[in-house]
Order: C-alpha cells, then structure tokens, then sequence
C-alpha cells in the first residue's frame, strides 16, 4: 500500500492563527479563554469561551464576494483550507500543467469537509419580526421577505466549506461534508484517506471547522451541567466541565507518489484511523471507555502498529468529569502502564466541537515535529479517577514520532487518528 503522506497544514483558534502559534501558546502556558465579548454575558452563568480576536471575515474568508453567502464559522474553514492548500503547493504545481493535466489534478483531487451541521445565531434575525407578529402567523409570512435576508438559506448550509473550496480551487474529486458533532472533522481526515487507499483520488483535502460560541450554543450546554466556570482543567481534580471555542484546521493528504512527483515538502505521514459508538445515548458514557477503547485498536490495526509505537497522545480532554474519567480508562486499558505522555489543548483554545479532533491533530503533528508534549497549564492534582495517565503541568519529551488523537462526541461517538510526524 503506498504510503499517505501530509503536505500541507492549516489551523486557526483563539490562540493563533496557525498550528505553530497555538502551540507555541500551549508551551507557553498561555489560555486563550476569556471573557465572551461578541454578545452581553454580564448576566449569564457562564461567560468565558475561546474566541477569535481581531476577526477580519474578508480578510479570513479571501474574498469579500462570498461573505454575503456564508457564516462565521464557514470563512474559518475556508481560512483553514485555504492555508493548507497553500502550503501544499498546489497553484504553483499547477500552472506546470497543461489542459489535460490540470483536468486530471482537478478530478483526482478529493475534498472531506467536517461541519458542525449550522448553527443558531442563522435564524436570530427571525427574532424581531416574530416578536412583532406574535401569533399572527399572516402578517410574519408577509414582512418576511423584507425582513430576513433572502441569502439565509445559503448561509445556513453545512456543506458551504466543502463548495467554496472545491469552487476556487477547482477540486472536482470525490467529495463529503460530514456532520457528527464533534467527531465531524477527524472523520473527514479518515473519510479522505480512506478515499486515497481506494484509488479514488490521489489526493485529498480534510477539513474542519465550527463556531460555537454564540447565545443559544452556551446556555444550552450550560444546561445540560456541561459548562466550566472560567477554564478548561483536562484531567484535574477541580474539574467543572468544559468552554466553547471556534476554530477549524485542514490537512493535505496525498500519496507519496504524488509528493514526490510535486517535489512537496513533507510534513508527516497519516498512518491510521478508527471510530467507534458506544450506542448508549445522546450524552450517556460508558465509565469504562469501551468506545474509545475501541476507536483506538482500530487505530492501532489500521496503522499497523502497536502501542509500543506511539510516542505521544493527543486527549480530548475537554474537563467535564465523567468524559476525562472515561477516555482515562479507556487510555489504561489500552496502554496500561507503558503510556506515552499525553496532552490536550482545549484549556488554550476552548472546546471547537466539530473542529476539535482534526485542530488536535494539527497541533499534535506540530508538537511532534518538535519532539514535544505540551504540558496542561491548568492541571494542578492529577484526579483519582484519571490515575496512570502520563500528563503533566510540564512538558514532556516525546518518546517517537508517532502521534495518537483521540476525540469523542455526543451520542457516544468515538473517533481516534494516528499520525507521524517528519521533521
């Protein structure tokens, strides 16, 4: 099987606007959690999220037409992709070409998107005409159309990275824009590959991205006792639950073959992926992690390697009690004593939901080029339900190239990458 190499990263968060910027955060025990500021918290019993700073959406986006057509969180995917396929090198290759090979670099290109599936804040600008109309139903569906914005539905779609990309950079390959909470962009990373052992492309752009802290997304979660107070503790003993952040990161995958070919500069290589349900219910975990569990051997199987072979381990780590607890058990029983260190970054950039696993990924390949696992700036006590876990305030050397990531979702979804890192 020929090997599927990385040739191209993007990543943005609360803590910086490439891989390298948030974990140089991360080593610098920096958290980009802070106080919300894109709507009045003063009154709500959570006010701390991750939010991105001096946001330019034309600037992000890269082209100011298509603002009117896309949401906040598209143009961080759209950022994202983009950065990746920049570094990948694909213009430059391309204008090697002739017609015919550009045609076949176009079908031959595959393009997996992971989306948060929409998100509230598209329907707010219904709100004041229906407070106007009240229960009168005829006079909302006659001031409608002069009210709300006739692109609403557009902008509302969760397949608008997935278009946007494949329409600037023309990818005509095959194509999926995948939406399953959390789990969204770690199965796009899987989804591609799988796309590229099949010989249905030669390469693949995996992207992920959401932007969850907005009105709704924060109170409903809060509700549901899944809200810390003002930080992400992975792991600690204070633990008090996990905080939203935005975010959305991308990888070229390709074979070696076609690196080679493009002379690209590779920056690792994916070696395997699992997922797996736990099938117990919407926010229910097993305590024993027997779904992640599984999502990691499948990992291991498809990489082909051992345990042995992993040199550092990306948790989810969000810091609601019962989810670390679980990925805990779920990492000894699989691990046992001879883990290697783990990390996590949700206390620097927040929680991005459909972006957390393929941003983890990016960061964890980071850290790895540099031989490092970050240390969690916010874990002070190890908690009795986490013991046997190797994560540490301080940062730990890695013990190979290899990095495991491991993400998890509502509904009991599991999902686990492994990738090496090529320095």
């Amino acid at each position: 099987m020929s090997r599927i190499v990385i040739t191209g990263v993007g990543s943005i968060s609360a803590a910086g606007r490439s891989a390298a910027e948030t974990v140089d955060a991360a080593l610098e025990g920096r958290s980009a959690i802070a106080p919300i500021e894109s709507f009045d918290v003063s009154a709500w019993p959570r006010r701390h999220g991750g939010e991105i700073k001096d946001y330019n959406a034309a600037q992000l986006a890269g082209d100011r037409k298509v603002l009117k057509l896309i949401r906040r969180s598209d143009v961080l995917g759209l950022f994202a992709a983009n950065q990746a396929i920049a570094e990948a090198g694909f213009a430059r290759h391309r204008e090697t070409l002739d017609e015919e090979g550009n045609v076949a670099f176009s079908e031959g290109t595959a393009c997996y998107v992971g989306s948060g599936g929409g998100a509230f804040n598209v329907n707010y600008e219904y709100f004041p005409l229906m407070a106007q109309s009240g229960e009168d139903m005829k006079a909302f569906g006659h001031d409608l159309a002069s009210t709300v914005n006739p692109m609403w539905l557009l902008r509302a779609l969760p397949n608008n990275v997935l278009c946007h990309v494949g329409i600037r950079h023309g990818i005509k390959g095959p194509n999926g824009c995948i939406t399953n909470h959390t789990t969204s962009g770690m199965l796009a990373v899987i989804e591609s590959a799988q796309s590229i052992r099949d010989g249905e492309a030669t390469r693949a752009v995996a992207a992920g991205h959401d932007a969850p802290v907005e009105p709704q997304q924060v109170l409903y979660y809060h509700r549901c006792g899944l809200m810390a107070q003002d930080a992400i503790r992975p792991f600690d003993a204070s633990r008090d639950g996990s905080l939203l952040g935005e975010g959305a990161a991308a990888l070229i995958l390709e074979t070696e073959a076609s690196a080679r070919e493009r002379d690209a500069d590779i920056l690792g290589e994916y070696l395997g992926g699992g997922d797996a349900s736990e099938g117990l219910g919407l926010l229910a975990l097993s305590a024993d992690g027997e779904g992640a569990a599984r999502a990691i051997r499948a990992a291991l199987d498809d990489a082909g390697i051992t345990t042995g072979d992993v040199g550092m381990i990306v948790a989810h780590g969000n810091g609601t009690p019962q989810s670390d607890a679980s990925e805990a058990a779920a990492l000894r029983s699989v691990f046992g004593t001879a883990m290697p260190p783990v990390t996590a970054f949700k206390w620097v950039t927040g929680h991005p939901l459909a972006a957390s696993g393929i941003l983890d990924v990016t960061l964890g390949l980071e850290a790895a080029r540099r031989g490092v696992a970050p240390g969690i700036a916010t874990l002070e006590t190890l908690d009795a339900a986490c013991k046997g876990l190797r994560a540490s305030r301080d940062t730990q050397p890695t013990t190979s190239d290899i990095v495991l990531t491991l993400c998890r979702g509502f509904g009991g979804t599991n999902a686990a990458v492994i990738v090496r890192a090529i320095r």
